[in-house]
């Protein structure tokens, strides 16, 4: 089968240091900080108050609406304090459940558990919503919504990519848990009515390749080897080197009769059905010059940053933590937050790695729009900007930008294009809904 590339995008240094050091499960945290708003769409409404005790994998908070998910706790413990924090994320004030453990894990799971291939395809859905799952590569779209498109679609693309930098836990589950997310893709098919069913991992992903490749020869499910190139993980991206369908401005992979859910997130649906277990764990990388031993980790969400990072063994040095990768990661100011559902990785740098430089006037060479894999014109977006001319930016596609920040990667001026647009679609949804 053919795979093609797409225009733009960058080739940055992979440094994937934990690629070859096994999944370790971090021991059970003594408390977890868990934010309410761990999904697009609505965050869940508590169900507990401050003193009451909970199970682990017990419902905290009920989905509130479609797009929307539950929350469970992850642990054993007492509701010790509902509170205000600075969400990462929006950097907006969010609702923060704290729980402090008060045992070992007495569960509290899913009913029916039973083999996954025996759920019909309205038991998958409500799983799916039930179990509280979302994209784990980073997105935390509802899975159950994404697995309820509105229009006819006919193939499934596992996600197992991983182009961002320094990140390593999708190609660690794919070789230790191959059976696992080939299951959940099963079940992801069976939920959707698709029969073609793909795998893409990116070439410099050999053994995953190679792990992925014996479970799903026997079942007719196709392992696609991708160029190595960021940001190939992008659905769009993704999408296009598997099928060549090009999913139009504006537009969902559903336009394309397509859906794409990351490995990870197929593993945890079968756990989910299999197991009865909600997402309260999740795969982490911890990793970056900033730490002694890169590692990849299984934890509970709600996880303090700070437990991981001396996990691995933090060192005096690191400047800046990052959740996620380089690329796309969110830098935070404090480590008392706690480890998500959509966070697939926490980067530490050094003052040697951290980009330094103060942003200059653009001096239009050109070097963002070959960049950029969406084929917009970044630098014209930022001279909008600048210009608070958030209409015409609208007019330019700027909701088409993916924020995969190859611009400001490349960019001689150190001009910090996709902060400035994440601003401007803020200030045109909000004009929208005017």
């Amino acid at each position: 089968m053919g795979v093609w590339t797409f225009k733009g995008g960058i080739h940055p240094p992979t440094r994937k240091f934990a690629k070859d050091t096994s999944i370790e499960k971090m021991p059970i945290p003594q408390k977890v900080r868990l934010f309410l708003a761990q999904n697009l769409g609505k965050p869940p409404k508590p169900t507990v108050e401050v003193g009451e005790e909970v199970k682990t994998g017990q419902k905290i908070a009920e989905a509130d609406g479609f797009v929307s998910v539950p929350l469970h706790s992850p642990i054993t413990g007492r509701i010790v304090e509902i509170k205000k924090q600075k969400h990462p994320v929006t950097s907006r004030p969010a609702d923060v459940i704290v729980i402090e453990k008060t045992g070992d894990d007495d569960w509290k799971k899913l009913e029916p558990v039973k083999s996954y291939d025996q759920f019909t395809k309205e038991e998958i859905l409500k799983r799916a919503q039930d179990a509280g799952l979302v994209g784990m590569g980073g997105a935390t779209f509802p899975t159950h919504v994404k697995l309820s498109p509105s229009k006819k679609v006919d193939t499934l693309i596992l996600n197992g990519a991983e182009c961002e930098p320094y990140l390593t836990i999708d190609d660690r589950m794919m070789m230790e848990f191959p059976e696992e997310i080939v299951k959940g893709g099963l079940a992801f098919a069976k939920a959707t009515g698709v029969k073609k069913i793909f795998i893409g991992i990116e070439e410099n992903k050999p053994s995953a390749i190679d792990s992925m490749k014996r479970v799903c020869k026997p079942l007719g499910i196709s392992v696609i080897k991708l160029p190595t190139k960021y940001p190939q993980g992008s659905e769009k991206h993704l999408i296009y080197a598997i099928t060549k369908r090009i999913v139009p401005s504006g537009g969902l992979p559903m336009d394309v009769g397509v859906v794409v859910q990351n490995v990870s997130t197929a593993r945890a649906m079968y756990r989910a059905l299999e197991f009865g277990e909600p997402l309260i764990e999740r795969g982490v990388t911890v990793t970056g010059e900033g730490v002694e031993s890169p590692k990849n980790v299984i934890v509970r969400v709600g996880t303090p940053v700070s437990e991981l990072l001396n996990f691995a063994k933090i060192k005096d040095e690191t400047s800046r933590i990052l959740l996620g990768g380089p690329m796309m990661g969110i830098a935070i100011d404090t480590l008392d937050v706690g480890i998500m559902k959509g966070t697939s990785g926490l980067t530490a740098l050094t003052d040697n790695i951290v980009k330094k430089g103060t942003e200059s006037n653009c001096i239009v060479c050109g070097m963002c729009v070959r960049a950029c894999p969406m084929g917009l014109e970044p630098y014209l977006l930022y001279k909008l900007f600048k210009k608070k001319r958030f209409n015409d930016m609208n007019d330019n596609h700027l909701m088409d930008c993916i924020e995969c920040g190859s611009c400001a990667y490349v960019c001689p001026s150190n001009i910090e294009h996709v902060k400035a647009f994440k601003t401007a679609k803020n200030v045109i949804r909000a004009l929208r809904r005017r």
